[in-house]
């Protein structure tokens, strides 16, 4: 057992090395060959792996790199000093702007997983997602005009969209990093006539604020029909829909 364990850590080693020195669990499925692995749930010894051993360090819930590459990854996604006690404030804006385009990079790849067609702001289409623009990984280049002017130019702030094959909206999600959740709440209530979900992505220290911005009066439509996510749960939802990708691809 201990040297099947060391070679799925080399091979994990490997495969990260051959992505860059980076990986979300997703990329490291789809660039390893688990045939050989003698368990059924190769999946989850990976998972495993990153988060048990020395070589390897997480940056975001659901993104790993290696330890010996740790400085040349950081430098790469602007992200050295992240993780001081005291980063300066240059630090902490990139740290900011990274944190919101990786969840947004998350929630595309998860809806085209899904079979939908995705979309994002076109101030946000040249923002890097790891190694890739968002614009592309989405399914279109702008929103549907599936809905009034006024309530369109809403629409195309909205950080990410899902829209069903008859061109309507499936999904609005709004990643809250920075802003205010009552911003989002309020984009979102425009659209409360349209049979979509909703979804606030933030860390979970901010489920609080979600939770007590709900029991205003102004955003009764919006109760029960609008989601608290937190970056764990959808990192972890993007691997399990990794994992089940891969496994309808055998």
């Amino acid at each position: 057992m201990a040297k099947r364990s060391n070679s799925q850590i080399v091979q994990v080693i490997t495969a990260m090395r051959s992505n860059g020195g980076f990986a979300t669990l997703g990329q490291l499925y789809s660039l390893l060959d688990f045939s050989k692995w003698e368990t059924q749930t190769p999946e989850a010894s990976v998972r495993r792996i990153v988060q048990d051993n020395q070589e390897f360090f997480k940056i975001r819930p659901g993104l790993w790199a290696l330890t010996e590459h740790r400085e040349f990854v950081l430098k790469k996604f602007q992200l050295d000093g992240f993780d001081t006690d005291t980063p300066n404030e240059d630090t902490q804006e990139r740290t900011k702007a990274f944190t919101h385009t990786f969840y947004q990079g998350l929630i595309v790849e998860i809806g085209n997983m899904k079979h939908l067609e995705t979309c994002v702001p076109s101030a946000d289409q040249n923002k890097m997602y790891l190694d890739k623009r968002l614009k592309e990984i989405v399914t279109l280049e702008r929103v549907y005009d599936f809905t009034y002017p006024e309530y369109l130019k809403k629409a195309k702030t909205i950080d990410v969209i899902w829209f069903n094959e008859r061109r309507l909206p499936f999904a609005f999600f709004e990643v809250e990093h920075t802003t205010n959740i009552e911003h989002s709440l309020v984009k979102f209530c425009e659209f409360q006539d349209y049979h979509a979900k909703f979804y606030i992505v933030a860390e979970e220290v901010k489920r609080g604020q979600f939770n007590a911005l709900l029991e205003r009066t102004t955003f009764k439509p919006l109760k029960g029909r609008v989601v608290f996510h937190n970056y764990e749960n959808l990192a972890s939802q993007h691997t399990k829909m990794c994992e089940l990708a891969e496994i309808e691809t055998i």
